[in-house]
């Protein structure tokens, strides 16, 4: 009895601190701590040009204001600014950046909210939760394969899943545990406030979460919930991350049946459309899941799209006919290599990279070949590196790029290139790089949510150009 009354006592205090919840949003400590958030996490500004450097000046100046209005119910969110990126394998995919004052108050939102609705999701949903991240959907995904024998995959892809969620489903889902009429009325605000086109035009819908927000991941978290709740209410085995869902199944028979029955479902009671062009059924080694595949032992590889994504990376970061000095170019190839490397060392196929790293080198020393012009450029580069006078020779060959690079080994040797952090992924086991937290990132896979200057010295016979 006593066990009864105090679960009704903490429901009934529950109840009234999700009737009250715009006073732990607008909590000075939570204030704080989601200014923090934004400003560490940085980004464009929105179309009032505000960066997050000048958000502290700006809140000091307008909060009094800007906090009124949340009090009242009547603030009134700017339109986000739209950023089309490309998608990997063509198309695009289109950002909405909100101002930074608008991504402040939805990060106090969010700080608050995802206390209320994380411990409700499943544990079979990884994307954007505390404490979960790709690479546990992806060892997640290899124990349903590697242990239980499920050696049939069921891909759903969800056509333009954070364009097209429908706002009515959403808001009756949030409603579920959100009392705070203030509260309700400020998601839905920024659920409508719409896109500034070019022109000067606000373009609105009755559908959809812009990405591009701090809210909006925990929106489709939410939505697609009631997804988990039916895959788990079937039995059967499955890993979420945000809108990229993988069903594991012990036939082929079984994983056919499953995926029409659950396409139908998503399509009924979501009002989501799935891609059937990009979903379907599949063995473990084919196809991708957050840019890798499990093979038939068991093992982690990378996706064979990855790969190639990874290669045409190579190529644009060392493309001669960048304005970036040589250091630039090695610096941002540093910190992409770093990045990748972080994502991906979760394969356990070095070879998928290992294989790749002799092209990798061709490709650095392609673009000093043709970072050195002409023949006086590379006879003055040949001569700063030491080469004997027979070598020098080379510098006046009418052969292209590409096979000179080939002919470059001798001289821009591996140990050279490393020396001056020209690096491969082997040079960062070697140096025992260590991976760095994985706070739910989808760097590695393609997901969004997601300038270097100056000349060489002439001290680095490599990186002076």
């Amino acid at each position: 009895m006593d066990s009864e009354c105090e679960a009704l006592a903490k429901g009934s205090e529950r109840k009234v601190l999700n009737e009250e919840m715009m006073e732990r949003v607008l909590d000075h400590d939570n204030l704080r701590a989601a200014y923090q958030v934004v400003k560490a996490n940085g980004g464009a500004p929105g179309i009032d040009g505000i960066s997050t450097e000048e958000l502290g000046e700006h809140v000091r100046a307008h909060w009094k204001g800007i906090e009124a209005k949340l009090w009242e119910g009547t603030y009134k969110p700017a339109p986000v600014r739209p950023v089309v990126i490309p998608k990997r394998g063509g198309g695009q995919r289109r950002l909405g950046i909100p101002n930074t004052v608008d991504r402040l108050i939805q990060q106090a939102l969010l700080q608050v909210l995802d206390g209320e609705f994380d411990p409700g999701f499943s544990e079979s949903s990884y994307g954007f939760r505390k404490g979960r991240s790709a690479h546990d959907a992806v060892r997640a995904a290899r124990n349903y394969v590697a242990r239980e024998g499920r050696r049939w995959v069921v891909d759903i892809d969800i056509a333009g899943f954070f364009d097209n969620v429908d706002h009515d489903i959403l808001m009756v889902k949030v409603a579920g545990k959100v009392r705070d009429k203030r509260v309700l009325k400020l998601i839905g605000k920024y659920l409508r406030c719409g896109v500034l086109e070019e022109g000067g035009s606000v373009s609105k819908s009755a559908k959809g979460t812009p990405q591009g927000g701090p809210l909006s991941p925990l929106l489709g978290n939410i939505y697609l919930d009631a997804l988990d709740k039916e895959l788990e209410k079937r039995g059967v085995a499955f890993c979420r991350y945000a809108d990229d869902v993988t069903i594991y199944a012990g036939s082929e028979r079984s994983a056919e049946r499953i995926y029409a029955s659950i396409v139908a479902w998503i399509e009924k009671n979501l009002k989501l459309e799935v891609n059937r062009s990009k979903s379907g059924t599949r063995p473990p080694e084919q196809g991708s899941f957050l840019g890798f595949r499990i093979l038939e032992d068991g093992k982690i590889a990378m996706a064979h799209k990855s790969i190639e994504a990874f290669k045409e990376k190579v190529r644009e970061h060392w493309d001669a006919r960048r304005s970036l000095t040589s250091k630039g170019l090695r610096d941002q190839w540093q910190k992409y290599l770093r990045g990748w490397f972080n994502y991906y060392r979760l394969s356990e196929r070095a070879w998928d990279w290992e294989d790749l790293e002799g092209w990798m080198r061709r490709h650095m020393r392609k673009c000093f070949w043709l970072r050195w012009h002409n023949w006086k450029g590379r006879r003055n580069a040949l001569s700063r590196l030491g080469v004997k006078p027979r070598q020098l020779r080379m510098a006046h060959s009418s052969r292209g790029a590409w096979p000179m690079a080939m002919a470059l080994n001798t001289i821009l040797t591996n140990d050279l290139l490393r020396r001056y952090g020209l690096w491969v992924p082997s040079d960062l086991v070697k140096a025992g790089a260590q991976p760095r937290p994985d706070p739910g990132s989808t760097a590695g896979c393609g997901k969004p949510h997601v300038r270097w200057c100056g000349r060489g010295d002439g001290r680095n016979p490599v990186t002076s150009t």
